[in-house]
């Protein structure tokens, strides 16, 4: 993410961006017309695009959790990717697309996160601020801050992460697990 928060404009070109790449991808006429995207959002830059149903279930998450393009081409890159490419769920079709909410989140980089132990690694995350990364070995896992929401407890939210990497729920336990955080900007439709 750039050094200052994304202006309302800016996140709502990225919006706009996500929803008319979904559209074209799926064969869908999208009358939304883009300008020139602002100069920030040009600069390398990492976010995850979600769909939601309008009633507010998962449809699709996808995301890069660093910055290694243009921050236009990775929200474009993801959304497609979220769309057509999520594992968990069948591709969009473009008879779904007036009932689904686009979110866009874009993220800090992940800085590693020094704890002793599990009971300090519950105490040093900041529940609905921060996104963590888990990895151990080739397993690896993010869930973003806004995933809070569903997780409220730590060791909940942290179990359920170890289980997203193929790990057994307590692996947050052991010594060797390496955790990093980072925080979102997140935009979504009305």
């Amino acid at each position: 993410m750039t050094a200052a928060p994304l202006t309302a404009e800016e996140g709502h070109y990225l919006l706009a961006l996500a929803r008319a790449t979904i559209a074209n991808a799926v064969g869908a006429k999208s009358s939304t017309t883009l300008d020139d995207p602002p100069s920030r959002l040009t600069a390398p830059g990492a976010a995850f695009v979600t769909l939601r149903t309008q009633r507010g279930d998962l449809r699709g998450c996808i995301g890069s959790l660093e910055a290694r393009r243009p921050l236009v081409e990775d929200v474009r890159e993801n959304a497609i990717a979220a769309a057509l490419r999520d594992p968990r769920f069948s591709p969009v079709k473009a008879a779904e697309l007036e009932n689904l909410v686009v979110e866009v989140s874009v993220l800090t980089a992940p800085e590693p996160l020094d704890f002793d132990g599990p009971n300090d690694l519950q105490r040093k995350l900041r529940p609905n601020v921060d996104g963590v990364l888990i990895e151990r070995g080739w397993n690896r896992a993010t869930f973003l801050p806004q995933v809070w929401e569903q997780l409220p407890s730590p060791e909940e939210f942290l179990g359920n992460l170890c289980y997203k990497a193929g790990l057994p729920p307590n692996a947050w336990r052991w010594p060797d697990l390496k955790v990093s955080t980072y925080q979102v900007q997140k935009f979504e439709e009305e």
